[in-house]
């Protein structure tokens, strides 16, 4: 845990919770002066965001309320441009524009990127700055996916501040569509391996069984 995670995370009251409930020393060292975590990303945060294709981003209302959505695209399409710096093309969708206005009265935002088959979780605090495509067109080129044939309206860049890799427990392992048919074609891979390697056997068996001959008393 970096300790710009729990400098944004573990406010007064927050402090408070934990002495109740006897952690607040064992936390406590992250939030000493003297320690120093890495808060830019490294190469396994960049490689576990690239390989990603969704995840859940909260915002904050004016009136106070979070707002949790889930942004889903091919894998990669949250793109590292800098060890503190992420983007993504964000594209029209039921014109609520929720997290857009959050974003434009609020910039905070936390995400959550999962890794359901290997049961890994990722958390991200920043700072999110909208830019319209008729004012960076050359932004929207950068991040958007040819493949896909809407028009992003905007792009979303967002300022790390922190991140925090969660434990593993009670994360249910579940599998896309794709993952599911790539463990499907192993186990068929394997399969027909077994059965190659079993009708070899009995050939090779069948072929070299020698015959016993008796010998004269």
């Amino acid at each position: 845990m970096a300790r710009a995670f729990a400098t944004i995370a573990f406010t007064p009251a927050v402090r408070s919770q934990q002495h109740r409930k006897g952690s607040a020393d064992a936390y406590a060292k992250l939030l000493s002066d003297d320690v120093v975590y890495p808060d830019e990303l490294g190469p396994q945060e960049i490689d576990f965001i690239t390989a990603r294709d969704g995840f859940y981003q909260a915002s904050v209302s004016q009136t106070g309320w979070p707002y949790v959505q889930f942004r889903g695209g091919p894998a990669g399409f949250l793109k590292v441009l800098s060890p503190q710096t992420l983007g993504y093309a964000d594209y029209r969708g039921n014109r609520q524009y929720i997290s857009a206005g959050n974003l434009s009265g609020n910039e905070r935002l936390s995400m959550i990127l999962m890794d359901y088959p290997n049961r890994r979780r990722l958390k991200l605090w920043g700072r999110a700055r909208l830019i319209e495509g008729e004012d960076h067109p050359e932004i929207l080129d950068q991040l958007h996916d040819p493949s896909y044939r809407a028009r992003p309206e905007r792009a979303v860049m967002i300022t790390v501040e922190a991140f925090d890799w969660n434990c593993p427990s009670h994360i249910p392992q579940r599998l896309t569509v794709d993952e599911a048919q790539q463990e499907i074609a192993a186990l068929r891979r394997e399969n027909e391996a077994l059965r190659a390697e079993t009708s070899a056997m009995r050939a090779t068996l069948a072929r070299g069984t020698p015959t016993l001959k008796g010998t004269d008393q």
